[in-house]
Formats: C-alpha cells, structure tokens, sequence
C-alpha cells in the first residue's frame, strides 16, 4: 500500500483506495481499511477531514525525512552514550587512585576483617546477656501488666457468663464448672 502511495503521490477517499489497490496492489478491499488505519495509526499515512469527505495520502519525501529525523536521534543517542561512557571510565580511573593494592593496604583489609569477626563475638556475648538488659526488664514488666490485665478480663467475662446462664437455665455452680472445665480454684490473677 506504501508503494501504491509513493508511485501515485495523490490525495484518495477510502473507496477510492479500495478499488484502486485491489487492481493494482493485490489487496482485498476488505482489508484495505484495516491496512490504511493501521498506516495511519503508525504516522505513515496522513489523512484529514475536508468537508464530509476523509483524504489519505503519503509521499516519499515525508518517509525519508522520518527516515533522516530517526537516524539523527539515534546518532545524538549515541553521542550521548559515548560521552557517558566516558565520565565513568575516568571516574573509575579518578576511584581506583590511592586504593593501590599495598602492604599497607592488605594489612588494613586483613585488621579491618578482624574486627568484625570480634564485632560478630562481642554481639553474640551481648546476646547472652540480653535478658538482664534493663529496657528488656522494663518492656517484660509492661507486658506482664497487659497480660495480667487481660487474665482478668477474660476472668470478668467467665464470670458473667457463669452467671447468665446461672440465671436463665437454673444451673448449680458445680454443673457449670463441670460443663466447661473449669477449675473449683478459678479466680482473678492477683
């Protein structure tokens, strides 16, 4: 169809390009439209609207000034990739000075690497010892009042629960304990 464009390089109505394109091009006219759209969609085809009436066209020149524009882009990329690639090569040139590989440098490293194996120990001893840390006595005191305030909650509920169905079914204590397990020493946590 592209060709069909550049050897006319005139302005066609769809059904003008349906009749023309079967008999020239080959194209079925049912999927000229298709083809034309998608043309167009790409920025290969131009169309506009005058009137009533849709007109389509495409000539060389416009291709190839396409064609110049993408490959100006492209080498303008490249350009800049180069030139990228050329501050990180001198700022790995720039990182590298005064990280010579000495024996100054190598007795640094190997210190450096055993003080952190010490580091490793002296956590691990302090981990030991965690629990007489006092922020963790502080924090283990705050959550047994939580807890010992929950006990209690839950305490509270059984209670009322004990007593409502006390009060609408009749029941002993004792066959209510019995029922659920309770124990005959159940009581609030002091």
């Amino acid at each position: 169809m592209m060709e069909f464009f550049y050897e006319k390089k005139e302005f066609y109505q769809l059904k003008e390009l349906e009749k023309l394109c079967q008999k020239e091009k080959g194209i079925t006219s049912m999927s000229v439209k298709e083809i034309l759209m998608s043309l167009v969609y790409d920025g290969m085809v131009d169309t506009d609207k005058i009137g009533t009436s849709v007109y389509f066209w495409a000539f060389p020149s416009k291709a190839s000034q396409n064609r110049r524009r993408k490959i100006d882009d492209l080498k303008k990329q490249l350009n800049d990739l180069d030139n990228k690639e050329c501050k990180l090569t001198e700022m790995v040139a720039k990182s590298k000075i005064g990280k010579e590989d000495t024996t100054e440098r190598q007795d640094i490293l190997s210190q450096l690497a055993n003080k952190q194996e010490e580091k490793v120990k002296v956590l691990a001893t302090l981990e030991k010892y965690r629990e007489c840390d006092p922020e963790v006595l502080e924090q283990v005191k705050q959550e047994t009042v939580v807890a010992k305030e929950a006990a209690n909650r839950w305490t509270d509920n059984i209670f009322s629960t004990k007593s409502w169905i006390k009060n609408k079914f009749s029941f002993d204590d004792s066959v209510i304990d019995k029922q659920f397990s309770i124990p005959h020493d159940f009581d609030y946590v002091e």
